[in-house]
């Protein structure tokens, strides 16, 4: 080892050097933190109480009328059945005995009604003589699958989704939403409804509204694989019933994309439907099931409760916008409505405020929608950005009569006071008004950490003119934050900013508004302001221009009749 004054050799220093520990090791000590037990026992209980919902412990019955075997059933162990023909009615008996060996059904016929209760009475006979050794094992059979399915769950939300994986209480709100589906489609799925199509729609589009297409994909495969393990269905068993089921619930995933009306949902259930019917001709083709009425019958069945499970999540988009905290288009079009309270009370006490916000709203949308932002969020969220001017309208430029500026009265350090309180005031009147966090956010965020550039120039001034004065502190004069912390509140900013330079333009020409445009770019990323909101340069170049092109369009020229006198 190296001593005082002696150099380490490059080997020395290599071998001092400390790797960070890899994955595994991550992974381990992971294991020593209170909050990641808490999830795994989540995770069991939810595996445990499913097991229990599906009664794991016994294999399903899975044959319903008119389904056709590919080979003769044959019954497993004696057992009775009820005397439907009445045949034994004279004698006193009100059941028929029936015998292992003896055949249920024969292949290529499809199954009568007394043949499937047949089946029936056969099954829970066997079922019932099964010890308990093989009903303990199958549990743990099922509930190694389950649990194996909730870890593969875990890794993508552990490479992809980590902030729901962190979240306890939606990880619980999840387990519970996937132990309701099984539970109803294990309700729907008897005869002669068959409905349990429907659970599980409203479960993946449940998931895809709040969260993302991609992990609403990847729940409802995990509780169609719980469904097809452990729930009778008339389609047979194995690939047969989930391929129908994911195949019909994918289709309906992956067409949701953005809900800007009620409709929309309807249209996907109509795709859905077409889907199921279909896919349930085709995969009972493949199970060898004969082509007639009692087939084009399930089909129809199976396109039908899917098309209803449109109309019942149109009704149920309101409950799970409030249960998951989640906006779609639909409610931000109802907030942007100008009949609303805040945006009412906005045009009668600062109507320069007021058309300054739609103004930015319509810039900011078309910003947004460029780069593949929420334009829609964008321009409620632009309505709603300077609502906090209503408290003291008559401090701002846009809402002052000619020749009467309240600041003149005051002092720098007040004016700026005065200015930059209207975002803490804004985001107050949002909460009171119950406008969503995303709202909240963006009123927030849309002057990030700036400074109030006017007061900080005046008060240098007057620092100049008074050398005894106290020094001027740059913090004083900067809003509070945060910076923008999402694209769309950094399209917004800029929007915001852009539009207030180009108004105070003596002459709107469009090689001026370019520049003003630029120059408000420039000036806030230099100052750091869009460095947690994700926009990248090219995008924030892409912003830039159509900012300058919507602003160019509302400042364009007017063509000068003769004689036409100037207002």
């Amino acid at each position: 080892m190296a001593t005082g004054g002696q150099k380490r050799t490059r080997w020395e220093r290599v071998a001092a050097l400390e790797l960070p520990p890899g994955s595994w090791k991550r992974a381990w000590a992971s294991l020593h933190r209170h909050d990641v037990w808490l999830r795994i026992g989540l995770c069991v209980l939810t595996a445990l109480v499913l097991c229990m919902v599906i009664r794991g412990w016994h294999p399903p019955f899975i044959y319903r009328k008119d389904y056709v075997f590919s080979r003769d059933m044959v019954a497993r162990v004696p057992f009775e059945v009820p005397d439907a023909k009445g045949t034994h009615a004279a004698a006193g008996h009100g059941v028929v005995r029936r015998e292992a060996g003896e055949t249920l059904a024969e292949a290529g016929k499809p199954l009568r009604e007394e043949q499937v209760w047949a089946l029936r009475a056969e099954h829970e006979a066997w079922i019932a003589q099964r010890p308990w050794s093989q009903r303990f094992f199958r549990a743990l059979a099922v509930m190694a699958i389950i649990l194996t399915l909730f870890a593969l769950c875990a890794l993508y939300l552990h490479n992809r989704q980590r902030r729901l994986l962190v979240n306890l209480p939606g990880l619980a709100l999840m387990s519970a939403l996937a132990v309701a589906t099984v539970g109803l489609s294990r309700w729907a799925a008897m005869y002669p409804w068959r409905a349990e199509i429907i659970p599980l729609l409203l479960f993946g589009q449940t998931v895809a509204i709040a969260y993302r297409r991609e992990l609403a994909l990847l729940f409802t495969g995990v509780v169609t694989a719980i469904l097809v393990l452990g729930l009778g269905h008339g389609f047979g068993h194995g690939l047969g019933p989930f391929l129908i089921l994911m195949g019909v619930a994918a289709a309906a995933i992956l067409q949701l994309g953005r809900i800007r009306n009620r409709s929309k949902l309807v249209h996907v259930a109509a795709f859905a439907a077409l889907a199921a019917f279909l896919l349930t001709i085709v995969v009972s083709l493949l199970d060898s099931q004969l082509v007639g009425a009692p087939l084009l019958q399930a089909a129809g069945l199976v396109a039908l409760w899917t098309f209803l499970a449109g109309f019942l999540m149109a009704g149920l988009l309101f409950f799970i916008e409030r249960l998951f905290g989640v906006l779609t288009d639909i409610s931000l079009l109802e907030l942007g409505d100008a009949s609303h309270p805040l945006l009412q009370e906005l045009v009668r006490r600062a109507a320069g405020t007021y058309n300054h916000s739609i103004i930015v709203g319509s810039i900011a949308e078309a910003a947004a929608d460029a780069i593949g932002a929420w334009g829609l969020l964008v321009r409620v969220g632009a309505y709603f950005h300077d609502i906090g001017k209503t408290l003291k309208p008559i401090y701002f430029i846009e809402n002052q009569p000619p020749d009467d500026n309240r600041h003149e009265g005051l002092v720098p350090a007040m004016s700026t006071l005065v200015i930059v309180a209207h975002v803490k005031d804004g985001a107050d009147l949002a909460r009171q008004h119950r406008l969503p966090d995303a709202i909240v956010n963006l009123i927030q965020q849309h002057h990030g950490t700036t400074l109030v550039e006017y007061f900080y120039g005046r008060a240098n001034e007057q620092r100049r003119s008074d050398p005894n004065g106290n020094a001027v502190e740059e913090s004083t004069f900067r809003y509070p934050g945060p910076r923008p912390q999402t694209r769309e509140a950094g399209v917004l900013m800029l929007a915001d900013a852009a539009e207030g330079a180009c108004r105070a333009l003596f002459d709107p020409a469009p090689a001026r508004i370019e520049s003003a445009v630029h120059e408000v770019a420039e000036k806030r990323l230099q100052g750091g302001q869009f460095d947690e909101s994700g926009l990248t340069l090219p995008e924030l170049r892409t912003v830039e221009q159509s900012v300058i092109k919507s602003l160019i369009a509302n400042y364009h020229g007017r063509i000068k009749y003769p004689d036409q006198r100037t207002a």
